[in-house]
């Protein structure tokens, strides 16, 4: 992959930094699941058993993100794209990194504002935030589903990702619990010496290579990013 003559940085983001937009966390308590069967819900077989149910639950997440913002943390990352090279590498499904100004986010888990068809993953459509309704068909004539990752699938640019930490001058990881694998294991491509920062109230254990942000991502995202552009400047 080629990457600018800019200094080049790779963010890593997850929940924690929709949280801040309103948008509910994955998992714990107040999280997006809780009080749902995931089973019944992001599975191919929960689309198998009951797609009218699994296209409902994500026709709410996406009236959802139709009414979310950008917070202070996605307008500071698209920012930083004045001095760096950034490539966001993102665990969410949402599109409020796109909405705040950043020009390429890989979404590892897929996009709710995009839709595919069932028979061939790579007929993909933007719907925005429109419902996807049984009916509703790809230009195959298969049923439209959401473009996102269910358990059992395999993430998207993966090895995009790999490649981009592996070239990475500076890797931000913020608002994940670096929990959910593959993308948990993305910070291992990182180089030694490679600056690492981390924005979390929770941090996650990494090892003392990494400079801490122990705060939200609305606040310590736009506390990184003025250092960073006023070491470069």
């Amino acid at each position: 992959m080629t990457r600018s003559d800019k200094h080049c940085v790779t963010v890593l983001s997850g929940a924690g930094i929709s949280a801040d937009s309103g948008l509910s966390t994955f998992r714990g308590e107040g999280g997006l699941w809780e009080g749902y069967d995931v089973r019944k819900l992001a599975t191919p077989q929960a689309w198998n058993d009951n797609p009218e149910r699994v296209l409902e639950f994500y026709n709410a997440r996406r009236r959802q993100v139709a009414e979310a913002d950008p917070n202070e943390a996605h307008r500071a990352l698209a920012k930083l794209e004045s001095t760096f090279d950034v490539v966001i590498v993102t665990q969410n499904i949402d599109d409020l990194h796109e909405q705040a100004g950043s020009s390429e986010v890989w979404h590892l888990h897929g996009d709710i504002t995009k839709a595919r068809s069932v028979k061939d993953p790579e007929l993909i459509q933007h719907i925005g935030y429109k419902d996807i309704n049984l009916g509703d068909k790809a230009e195959d004539g298969a049923q439209l589903r959401p473009y996102v990752v269910w358990f059992g699938e395999g993430v998207h640019y993966l090895e995009n990702a790999m490649d981009s930490i592996q070239n990475s001058d500076i890797l931000v990881v913020v608002g994940t619990s670096l929990q959910i694998y593959p993308a948990a294991g993305l910070v291992d491509y990182a180089k030694q010496d490679t600056a690492k920062y981390v924005v979390d109230p929770s941090i996650p254990p990494l090892d003392d290579e990494w400079i801490r942000y122990p705060e939200k991502a609305a606040v310590g995202v736009p506390k990184l990013v003025n250092t960073l552009l006023a070491d470069e400047g």
